[in-house]
């Protein structure tokens, strides 16, 4: 698994990556609740998986504590496309991989072209195609 930090409940702005269920998400919206006489302030999060965009729901007390993963960001050379993969070359490491190209980025991603691509909990995601 990748690098990981944990922060509080009441510290998932909006825009900031966490992880729920073993699932690296962005979250979307933050409610904090006002405590209640003896108890704590109560956090709704709720945040879009990265890979698949699929929605979820957290309502846990402020002070828990979630992980949020640390994203890398690196670029990379496309050299073949087979479908929804490619075949790249990193830029720093001249390492080869396959990587699924996301839905939205089919069109653009070709032979030759430089990607931007994110590692995330040791998972690797395609996230824009770089002008040249």
């Amino acid at each position: 698994m990748g690098e990981i930090k944990p922060i509080d409940g009441t510290e998932a702005k909006p825009g900031r990556y966490v992880i729920f269920d073993g699932v690296a998400c962005v979250v979307k919206s933050l409610e904090i609740s006002r405590p209640g006489k003896h108890g704590h302030a109560k956090c709704r999060i709720e945040a879009v998986a990265i890979r698949d965009g699929k929605k979820i729901i957290k309502i846990m007390p402020g002070h828990d504590r979630i992980d949020s993963p640390v994203i890398e960001k690196k670029s990379a050379q496309v050299l073949s496309v087979m479908g929804d993969h490619a075949n790249v070359m990193d830029n720093d490491s001249f390492e080869t991989f396959d990587i699924i190209i996301p839905e939205e980025l089919k069109e653009k991603v070709k032979e030759g072209v430089q990607v931007v691509y994110w590692v995330v909990l040791d998972e690797k995601i395609v996230q824009s195609v770089m002008n040249s």
